[in-house]
C-alpha cells in the first residue's frame, strides 16, 4: 500500500555489498535502529534488497546537521543546551537498550523543526552486560566485530580508549558527547592537531580551555559537566547519559526560572537523578538545611521576599553555583 509518504533511502552500493565487513556493518544498523524508539533518533522503516542493492528506509528529516549549523559559530547558550538535551536522551535511550554508538559528532546529528536528531549507527556495538541481561532482544553476533586495536569512528571525537584500540563502553559516548557540547558552546573543537599524531596525543594528554575563558557567561556549573565528560579515564566521567541529561536539564530550568525572577525550583535535578547519585554517593547529604521554613511558612516566606531582576539572580545563580558546588547549597543560599 502506498502511503504518500516522504522518506530517505540509505543504499549501500554493490561493490561495498561484495565486502562482507561493509555489509555487515549496514545489517547490523538496521538491527540496532529498528530496537530504539526515541524521538530524538531518526527512525527507521523498512529494510530490504532490489537487484543486488541493500537499502534502509528511514525518517526524511528536514533542516541541516549540527556541523553545518557549526560553520556559522557558536550555538546561543539556551540552544546549546536544549539541543544537548535531546542528544542526551537519544544516547541515554541507546546505551538503555545496550547500544554504544562510537561515532558521535556533529556531522550525525540533525536539527530539526521538531529537535535534534541522532543518526547513523553503522559503527555502533552492543554491550556485552546488556547483551547477557537480554539476549533475545538484542541482534545476535553483533559485538565489536573489529580486532582488538582497530581504530573505529572519526578521529577529533573519539575517546582516549578509543585511540588506544580499548574496548568502546557507553562512558566513550558520553566523552565524544562532551567534545560535541564544547564545540557548540565555544564555536572551537577541543581537541586540533596538524598531524593525526598530534591530534591523538592532545586528546590522550591535554585538557582544552575551560568554556567560561572562551564564552565568559557560561555558568561555571556547566564548565563541570564538559569537564567531567572530557575526563580521560572512563571512571571519572559521567557513569550514564541519563544522569548527564538530567543535569544539563537542571541547569536549563534553572536558568529559565531565574530569567523569570521565580524560585529556583526545589527538587534541583530530576527525582531520577539525585537517585542515581545518592545510591554512588556521590551527592550531598539528603538532609534539608537547618531553620529553612515549612509548609504555609515558606509560602509566607516567598511571598515577602525581594524580587531580584532575572540578570542579576542569574549571576548570582552562576556565582554560588561555582562556589558552593551543590544543588542544595545553592538553594539553601538563595532562601
Amino acid at each position: 500500500m502506498r502511503l504518500d509518504r516522504v522518506v530517505a533511502i540509505k543504499v549501500l552500493p554493490p561493490h561495498l555489498a561484495a565486502d562482507p565487513q561493509f555489509r555487515e556493518r549496514f545489517d547490523r544498523e538496521a538491527r540496532l535502529i529498528s530496537q530504539l524508539d526515541d524521538p530524538h533518533i531518526c527512525t527507521l522503516y523498512d529494510v530490504g534488497q532490489e537487484h543486488g542493492t541493500a537499502y534502509l528506509v528511514m525518517q526524511y528529516l528536514e533542516g541541516e546537521t549540527l556541523a553545518q549549523r557549526l560553520e556559522k559559530g557558536a550555538l546561543a547558550l539556551p540552544q546549546a543546551l536544549t539541543v544537548g538535551i535531546e542528544i542526551a536522551s537519544a544516547l541515554d535511550a541507546a546505551h538503555r537498550a545496550g547500544i554504544v554508538h562510537r561515532d558521535l559528532k556533529p556531522g550525525n546529528v540533525m536539527l530539526t523543526r521538531t529537535g535534534a536528531k541522532l543518526l547513523d549507527f553503522g559503527l555502533a556495538k552492543t554491550n556485552a552486560v546488556a547483551e547477557s541481561a537480554a539476549p533475545s532482544a538484542l541482534p545476535t553476533g553483533a559485538g565489536n566485530l573489529t580486532a582488538h586495536g582497530t581504530i573505529l569512528g572519526t578521529f577529533q571525537y573519539m575517546a582516549p580508549e578509543q585511540i588506544e584500540g580499548e574496548e568502546a563502553d557507553t562512558r566513550t559516548d558520553v566523552f565524544a558527547f562532551g567534545v560535541v557540547l564544547y564545540e557548540m558552546l565555544t564555536g572551537r573543537k577541543a581537541f586540533t592537531g596538524k598531524t593525526q599524531a598530534s591530534l591523538f596525543g592532545a586528546i590522550l594528554k591535554d585538557e582544552p580551555p575551560a568554556v567560561s575563558t572562551l564564552q565568559p557567561l557560561t555558568p561555571p556549573l556547566l564548565d563541570r559537566v564538559v569537564k567531567k565528560c572530557l575526563a580521560k579515564e572512563p571512571e571519572k566521567r559521567w557513569q550514564s547519559a541519563g544522569d548527564l541529561h538530567d543535569e544539563l536539564k537542571w541547569i536549563a530550568d534553572v536558568g529559565a526560572s531565574v530569567g523569570e525572577a521565580t524560585a529556583i525550583p526545589s527538587g534541583g535535578a530530576t527525582a531520577a537523578s539525585n537517585q542515581r547519585q545518592r545510591k554512588r554517593g556521590d551527592r550531598c547529604d539528603a538532609a534539608e538545611p537547618r531553620g529553612r521554613p515549612q509548609g504555609s511558612a515558606a509560602r509566607a516566606d516567598a511571598v515577602h521576599r525581594p524580587q531580584w531582576s532575572g540578570l542579576a539572580r542569574w549571576a548570582l545563580a552562576c556565582v554560588r553555583i561555582g562556589q558552593l558546588g551543590t544543588f542544595r547549597d545553592l538553594r539553601a543560599s538563595l532562601s
